[in-house]
Parts: C-alpha cells; sequence; structure tokens
C-alpha cells in the first residue's frame, strides 16, 4: 500500500444501495473524498436491482485505516444506504433466516439496525415474497463478523426480530441441541 506521510493506506470496500435518481452515485463518492479516500475502482450494477427497488454499488477505495469508520459514518449521515463495509475485516460468515412480515417491517431498517448494533455486516442477502410485498416473507442474511463476536451478532439478531415480530431460523453453536 502507498504510504502518503501518515503511514500506510489500506484497501476497503463498501457496498452501497442508491436509488435510480440523476446524482445519487456522486452523492455517495462526495464522502468518501471529503474524508481522504482515494477511489479505486466504482462496480455500478444498474441492471440489477436489489430487493427494495434499488440499485447496488460497490466502491473500492483506499485510506489511513483510522478513516474508515468515518467515511463509513459520513456516508450513513448522508443517507446512504450501506449494506456492507470493509468485509475483509472479519474472519467468520455466519447465516440466518428471518420469516415474517419483513417487507413491511422495514427490511432496511432490520439489516441497518443489524450491522449498526452489532459487529456485523450484511455480505448478501436474499428475499423472497411469493404472495406479494404485503404478506409473509423470508430473506437469508450472510452476515460476516469475527468469531468472537458471533454469539452478539445472533443476540442482536434476535432481539430486532423479536420486536418486529419475526421468526429467525439459525445456525447451531456449540452445544445446543435442535429443538
Amino acid at each position: 500500500m502507498t504510504d502518503h506521510g501518515g503511514g500506510p493506506v489500506q484497501a476497503y470496500t463498501v457496498r452501497l444501495e442508491l436509488s435510480d435518481e440523476p446524482g445519487e452515485l456522486l452523492r455517495a463518492l462526495e464522502p468518501i473524498a471529503d474524508y481522504g479516500g482515494n477511489l479505486l475502482s466504482v462496480f455500478h450494477e444498474r441492471g440489477s436491482l436489489t430487493p427494495r427497488g434499488n440499485i447496488p454499488v460497490e466502491v473500492d477505495f483506499e485510506c489511513h485505516p483510522n478513516r474508515f469508520d468515518t467515511i463509513v459514518s459520513a456516508l450513513r449521515t448522508a443517507s446512504i444506504n450501506v449494506i456492507r463495509a470493509g468485509a475483509e475485516r472479519y474472519d467468520e460468515e455466519v447465516t440466518v433466516i428471518l420469516t415474517g412480515h419483513i417487507i413491511d417491517t422495514d427490511v432496511s431498517d432490520t439489516l441497518s439496525r443489524i450491522t449498526t448494533e452489532s459487529n456485523a455486516s450484511v455480505v448478501d442477502i436474499s428475499l423472497s415474497a411469493p404472495e406479494g410485498t404485503g404478506d409473509v416473507s423470508s430473506a437469508r442474511l450472510r452476515l460476516a463478523t469475527d468469531s468472537a463476536d458471533t454469539r452478539d451478532v445472533l443476540d442482536t439478531v434476535d432481539s430486532v426480530a423479536d420486536e418486529k415480530e419475526l421468526r429467525v431460523i439459525g445456525p447451531l453453536t456449540d452445544g445446543e441441541e435442535a429443538a
């Protein structure tokens, strides 16, 4: 990595969800530049849509490690939906399934709360609503976390799901038996 006088910089990836409106990509890139991020690449998947009908965008940039969290916070402050931020920091992935009125209870808020209330990043989401968005649906979430934080992440998922009256089908951990 390059050293620009303040120590080595590190490469990071953030995955964003943007509405298909003029200026949204520029609005998402501004906080990265404003806080010292050096843009490496942008993968703008305009041909595909997220479950909420938005466009997934993956941005690779480099910055000093002490600025990364500031950049992610600035993106969220600018109301940019950050789906994944720096997943390379994590050494474990865990998959859970949520069922219930996921869309009606605001799937974006659910994902945001899981990532902000625990040390986790959403790596992938697959949403199924066979009877339409107003009926029961399911979502498979693949979460990246540090192995030491897995239990806390699962507790956060359970807490958010309980509050929204969703059911969680999660992985078994050591010592647990299937019910």
